[in-house]
């Protein structure tokens, strides 16, 4: 297994390794762009291999006398460590750990923004003055790949070179992990993407409630090479009754502002089956919205 890239477009690469499937763009210098583009390419070649060698550790809860060796490994471990005493490994925080590695490469002069979207978990460069515009797909079960029309968010919001924003991560029980909640989606967005990811994570497993009509299975029936053992994980959420939608919403609005005031969340929005809750930024009263100046756009 070799890793392989093809361009998109003049300012944005596909990287894919195995599992790691990345789309990455840059705006600014030509010259700039390419060379952050190459050097992005060159570092990538090597980070699945680096996390193989660490595998069986990665997946082990972080603990203060298990800390990695690799430098993905150890963001990776960090982030979920600050967690404890819950329940997380540090598998939680793989996918905006490896964007958070790659987008170092675009902190060079000449690029004024660029982005790493490793599946919907995505690290951020702004450079002073600019911004970028987030779009949002809440619940993957509206997805058609079939479908050729131009995609429609289920919401946008704005991030500011200025705001301590640069990770943005989606978890729910739909998504490519696990998931011990019943969230459509719970999108983070934290001081980084190592961060985000492993927030959105434990605030969508916090989006439950108690219903028998509720199915969920063992990781490991799912999943032979799973972190999460023997944990019953969600695998199918039927229509609830409204108030039991909004307790599971409720329980991980709780989850997520604990988790604010602790500083490891800017914001969050929780969404479940046609409800949602937006966890403000403590410093402002609502997200800022999108002005009609350009701004680079991705979605999460």
């Amino acid at each position: 297994m070799t890793a392989q890239r093809a361009a998109l477009d003049a300012n944005r690469w596909h990287f894919n390794h195995g599992p790691i499937d990345i789309v990455a763009e840059a705006h600014g210098d030509p010259y700039a762009v390419a060379a952050a583009h190459d050097a992005a390419w060159a570092r990538f070649g090597h980070v699945l291999h680096e996390l193989v060698r660490e595998l069986p550790l990665l997946r082990l809860p972080a603990s203060d006398n298990m800390r990695p060796r690799g430098v993905v490994g150890r963001r990776m471990w960090d982030a979920c460590a600050a967690f404890s005493p819950m329940f997380i490994t540090p598998m939680a925080a793989v996918a905006g750990s490896v964007a958070q590695e790659l987008i170092a490469f675009y902190d060079r002069p000449g690029i004024e923004r660029a982005w790493i979207n490793n599946g919907g978990d995505i690290a951020l460069h702004l450079a002073p003055g600019q911004s970028a515009r987030v779009g949002v797909y809440a619940d993957l079960a509206r997805f058609d790949w079939r479908d050729t029309s131009i995609l429609t968010t289920d919401g946008q919001f704005e991030i500011r070179a200025e705001q301590p924003v640069r990770g943005v991560a989606t978890s729910g029980w739909r998504g490519r992990s696990f998931s011990l909640g019943i969230a459509d989606s719970v999108t983070v967005l934290a001081a980084t993407a190592a961060e985000a990811d492993a927030a959105a994570t434990v605030i969508a497993n916090a989006v439950d409630v108690d219903d028998a009509a509720i199915q969920r299975r063992p990781a490991n029936e799912c999943k032979d090479d799973t972190d999460l053992g023997d944990l019953p994980v969600t695998v199918d959420v039927p229509p609830l009754v409204p108030a039991q939608v909004k307790s599971a919403l409720d329980t991980g609005a709780v989850c997520a502002k604990v988790l604010q005031k602790g500083g490891l969340v800017w914001a969050a929005l929780l969404v479940c089956q046609g409800q949602w809750r937006l966890i403000e930024p403590l410093c402002s009263k609502s997200l800022p919205q999108s002005p009609s100046g350009a701004v680079g756009s991705v979605f999460a």
